[in-house]
């Protein structure tokens, strides 16, 4: 464990240039805004966030799941089991508690606040999966802490779930092209950019789906996955209906928008609505939201 930052650090950059080099050779969509503006800003966000990790909460994930070992707490330290087992279940479980978390930062408007700056990026692209609030991963790192105490997983475990959350929130953000026959089996066991990808779409109803980051199947278990937008991947808007896409891309703008904008027609609302209908267009660029557009939980 005495190497952790540097493991992190090393899956960190090879699936940022990977993915970036993907974007590259095979892009799915055309992006609109500046990308070095918001290449700066999103990494500048991690680099804000990190800080926060490793000064203000200075354990970590990891060097909890350290003390929660030494102390033996959890409900994994009184069963006999073989370790392989235990990495299997805790990696399932934590991606399970991620997966519940992000539905709330959905259905609590407080916490939406926050992860609204995740989706105002008016582009999706491997940066997208990192353009976290600051606030938001505080109180994500909370929720870990939490449940490295009531579960007591080897740092291992904790350390390898790590690494897999950050790599495929860089694959399933990202702008890459897979071949859809392929797409349709890969993403039975991985969250794909396609998948994904429904979540960031600007009309509400789309937005509140495929809420998985590692791990599919929660959506399909517990009713929120939503193969396909409505309007195509090529068409379909990303990003919020209400957000000024100019201003979007900047960091000083991105860390303020929790206290000065909120949208409540994003967060979920509990209400059914109806697939949004749409006038037939042939263009294949990706077209504007409508502020009109609303919905809850699909």
């Amino acid at each position: 464990m005495t190497h952790e930052p540097y493991i992190r650090l090393g899956f960190f950059f090879g699936v940022l240039c990977f993915m970036s080099l993907w974007e590259v050779v095979a892009s799915r969509r055309r992006l609109l805004a500046s990308k070095p503006i918001r290449w700066f800003s999103n990494l500048g966000l991690v680099a804000i966030n990190s800080l926060l990790v490793r000064v203000v909460l200075t354990f970590g994930a990891v060097g909890v799941s350290l003390v929660v070992a030494e102390q033996k707490w959890g409900l994994f330290h009184h069963v006999a089991w073989p370790d392989w087992w235990e990495l299997l279940l805790a990696v399932v479980l934590f991606d399970l508690v991620i997966y519940l978390q992000h539905v709330m930062f959905h259905a609590v408007p407080a916490f939406w606040r926050f992860h609204m700056v995740h989706h105002a990026d008016p582009d999706l692209d491997v940066t997208t999966g990192l353009r976290f609030h600051t606030i938001e991963i505080a109180l994500s790192m909370g929720l870990k802490i939490v449940t490295i105490v009531v579960l007591g997983p080897s740092p291992l475990a904790v350390l390898v779930f790590e690494v897999l959350l950050n790599a495929t929130s860089m694959f399933n953000h990202s702008n890459a092209k897979i071949p859809v026959g392929i797409d349709r089996y890969v993403r039975l066991f991985v969250v794909t950019p396609d998948m994904h990808r429904v979540h960031h779409s600007a009309i509400p109803h789309e937005t509140n789906s495929n809420f998985g980051f590692n791990l599919p199947w929660w959506d399909w278990l517990l009713g929120t996955y939503l193969a396909h937008p409505s309007e195509g991947h090529e068409r379909m808007a990303v990003g919020l209906a209400h957000m000024d896409v100019a201003r979007a891309i900047w960091l000083p703008w991105m860390l303020v928008l929790p206290f000065a904008n909120q949208d409540s027609r994003y967060p979920i609302r509990g209400e059914r609505v109806d697939p949004v209908k749409l006038e037939p267009d042939n263009s294949s660029a990706p077209k504007q939201a409508s502020k009109s557009d609303s919905g809850g939980l699909q």
